[in-house]
């Protein structure tokens, strides 16, 4: 079966950014180590994944790359309704398929993370819930569950229940047009958007885009959180973190280029 074009986009992104990309480039000059360029290419490329896997290098890059967004403070939560708002959408960041310890599929951190704030929001508003969450690109193919439904679950363990749950997206896109098929017949056209601060900027142009008015309502914030010797050395969390924030720097950068 020949890939959809999302799916070689996934490939295509795996490769080009963080690990891959420094490991592919000194892969590259152990071809030549014998040749000076070889050895650059090795130095370059560890140097740059020292670099990039430093949260430190995460929090430099979320502030000069990406369009910054505020996060909601406390006293707005529970005016949302007053200002307008009619729902508040819950955008999906991927799930665990296979969770041994609960018998069935759980979010993953990012996506219980957005849940969470997510609910705060619903109880501090009074406002329905709704999430937009399918099956990635990245698991096209794969017998697994939908993020909506997992959510679900995850929202009733919570004492609410989401309202409207878009189960079909496979990405940010996808989440804006089908959501926006999923809440017109209710006459929901102005809504807070919640996902990642890195992830809200290309969130909120695209639900604008489907025909939304969003009020960005962001949460995990690339931030320091270590003392400054520890944000420079290389860890899991910086390498995730600049990852993601590179991510959406590349998908910006190919939106402006493509309209």
């Amino acid at each position: 079966m020949i890939p959809a074009l999302g799916e070689f986009k996934a490939i295509a992104a795996a490769l080009l950014l963080p690990p891959a990309s420094p490991l592919l480039l000194a892969a590259a000059g152990l071809l030549c180590v014998r040749r000076a360029i070889g050895r650059l290419l090795i130095a370059v490329g560890l140097l740059a994944l020292w670099m990039v896997s430093c949260n430190g290098t995460a929090v430099w890059l979320s502030q000069r790359v990406l369009p910054q967004v505020m996060a909601l403070e406390p006293s707005q939560q529970a005016q949302l309704r007053a200002s307008g708002v009619q729902a508040v959408v819950i955008l999906g960041g991927g799930i665990q398929p296979t969770a041994p310890e609960y018998g069935q599929a759980q979010p993953n951190a990012s996506t219980a993370a957005r849940l969470r704030y997510g609910i705060q929001l619903a109880k501090h508003s009074g406002l329905p819930l709704a999430f937009a969450g399918g099956v990635g690109w990245s698991n096209a193919g794969q017998a697994v569950p939908s993020e909506a439904s997992t959510a679900q679950a995850f929202a009733a363990e919570n004492g609410l229940t989401l309202r409207w749950t878009e189960d079909q997206s496979r990405d940010t896109a996808e989440n804006a047009t089908r959501m926006r098929d999923l809440l017109a017949p209710a006459g929901i056209n102005s809504i807070a958007l919640v996902t990642h601060a890195w992830h809200m900027p290309r969130s909120q142009v695209l639900f604008e885009k489907a025909g939304f008015t969003v009020l960005p309502s962001p949460m995990g914030f690339v931030l320091a959180s270590e003392q400054p010797l520890l944000e420079w050395l290389p860890s899991a969390n910086g390498l995730s973190a600049s990852r993601h924030v590179l991510r959406e720097w590349l998908a910006l950068q190919l939106r402006s280029t493509t309209g």
